[in-house]
């Protein structure tokens, strides 16, 4: 019996032997590794403080939600245009130092990736602020119950948003399958001729191969073993063409050099205080309203997955994840305050990670939170950043391929679990105006969509709009409901 269960799956409170539990954590760590260190990179936080206070906002989210809930924190890329438009705008440059002026310039002007510690300390008071949003959130939904949520976060608006979020997602999948925009140097070879398509192509092809037909262990790594897959496909390239097909890459030198102390390979990551700013907070403290629905619907994912995982393990336990709303919307508002207190920048819970426990039916919280740890252990060696983020960039996009179309496909998994009704013209109208201005706005405005003097990220504009619409066309569907009950009455 217990062998069967090793090989259907876990769930939450399961604990997979200790060999198995590393090796379900460094594949958990290997597919948030790039969305998290590239939100550091694009925004200028430091890349092993992001590391370190992905992990440990991850451990906190565990411990505050009782280790119930499965979900790994990461850096979300609905800031970045905040914190982007914070830096460059006259509010920050008139707070800062005279010392640190030309410091921010030279990022501005691009000739240092790494923001000054000052200016990064500015944006956390924004990022602890942005908290506030998701724990006001998690209380109201504790006032007020899961079901008052459902009437504003229906599985039409749920399931619509985990949608175009996975499909907002393909450029950047197929961008990084195949570089070429990216490479410099010797990778822009290999990255400009139809080669790197065989790294990309050998990754995507071997991970599906795997998660279909491995079973029992090897079959609950398919993530990981398509990596190792693709790493040495590009390693045969490397080895038979020489330098010119070398597409592994490093981390810029002085993403790591701006570290507190370092000796040899160890390096404590660069921590910072927070600075009051009221311009931080109005730039920031407000894209916290788009993550609440993508939080939401990450519940009504896992719920889903995991009774059903449960139902085959034939067990008698029912997860119900859902009705922990609550508590998640809090975890997350209060993970925000601690990663921005030490450094780090505003996330949310993973859809990367979502697939991967989905697609591996490994739901074990014990894994994420050694996962977490495991993150937090990398932080402090410079070689262990640098491997992991190392791995070409065409490998993760084989990865991100099959990890954002499945996070596309759980979004039509909560409509058909949910039963949404697809005839119902309310609900028509709903789907297709998120679904539209959601990846319309990814596609024809780069993600964020220009609306009166501001930018509006296309997931927030479109969870905002359709659950306005909802509301506004759910407008005499109680008192026909009543009629009917009394009818029947």
């Amino acid at each position: 019996m217990q062998k069967n269960q090793a090989m259907i799956g876990y769930l939450p409170d399961e604990r997979p032997s200790t060999w198995k539990l590393l090796l379900y954590a460094i594949q958990q760590v290997i597919v948030m590794f790039p969305a998290t260190v590239t939100v550091a990179l694009i925004t200028g936080f430091q890349v092993s403080t992001t590391i370190f206070a992905s992990g440990l906002a991850t451990l906190c989210f565990i411990l505050i939600t009782g280790r119930k809930i499965p979900l790994y924190y990461g850096s979300s890329f609905s800031y970045l245009t905040a914190i982007s438009g914070l830096m460059t705008g006259n509010a920050i440059q008139s707070l800062v130092s005279p010392e640190t002026l030309p410091k921010l310039e030279a990022w501005k002007n691009g000739a240092t990736s790494v923001l000054p510690p000052e200016a990064i300390s500015y944006a956390q008071f924004g990022i602890i602020m942005s908290g506030l949003i998701s724990i006001a959130a998690g209380l109201l939904v504790r006032a007020f119950g899961t079901k008052s949520v459902e009437k504003i976060l229906p599985a039409s608006i749920t399931g619509s948003i985990a949608m175009i979020i996975g499909l907002t997602l393909a450029g950047n999948a197929l961008g990084d399958a195949a570089p070429k925009a990216l490479a410099e140097g010797a990778a822009a070879t290999v990255a400009n001729s139809d080669w790197i398509w065989i790294v990309s192509l050998a990754t995507l092809l071997s991970t599906i191969l795997f998660s279909r037909y491995l079973k029992g262990f090897l079959g609950q790594l398919p993530l990981l073993l398509g990596a190792a897959v693709g790493c040495a496909v590009a390693g045969l390239m490397y080895a038979f063409g020489g330098p010119d097909m070398n597409i592994f890459r490093a981390i810029p030198q002085e993403a790591l050099d701006a570290s507190l102390w370092s000796a040899g390979p160890i390096a404590i990551p660069a921590f910072s205080l927070p600075k009051p700013s009221l311009a931080a907070v109005f730039a920031i403290m407000p894209i916290a309203i788009a993550t609440i629905p993508e939080s939401t619907a990450h519940m009504y994912q896992l719920d889903i997955y995991v009774n059903d995982l449960a139902k085959k393990k034939n067990s008698a336990k029912k997860y119900n994840l859902i009705e922990k709303l609550d508590i998640n919307l809090i975890g997350d508002g209060l993970c925000d305050m601690i990663s921005g207190a030490i450094g780090g920048p505003a996330g949310t819970n993973y859809g990367e990670n979502i697939s991967t426990m989905a697609i591996t039916k490994v739901f074990s919280v014990p894994v994420l939170f050694v996962a977490a740890i495991i993150a937090m252990v990398i932080s402090f060696f410079t070689p262990l950043v640098q491997a992991i983020y190392g791995i070409p960039l065409a490998v993760i996009g084989g990865l991100e391929i099959y990890l954002f179309g499945a996070i596309a496909a759980q979004g039509a998994a909560i409509m058909i679990d949910k039963k949404v009704d697809m005839f119902s013209a309310k609900n028509i109208a709903v789907i297709a105006s998120i679904m539209v201005i959601g990846i319309g706005g990814q596609y024809a405005f780069g993600g964020n969509i220009p609306f009166f003097g501001i930018e509006v990220p296309c997931i927030a504009g479109a969870a905002i709009f359709g659950i306005l619409l909802n509301l506004l066309l759910s407008i005499g569907e109680k008192k026909k409901v009543d009629q009917k009950e009394e009818s029947t009455e």
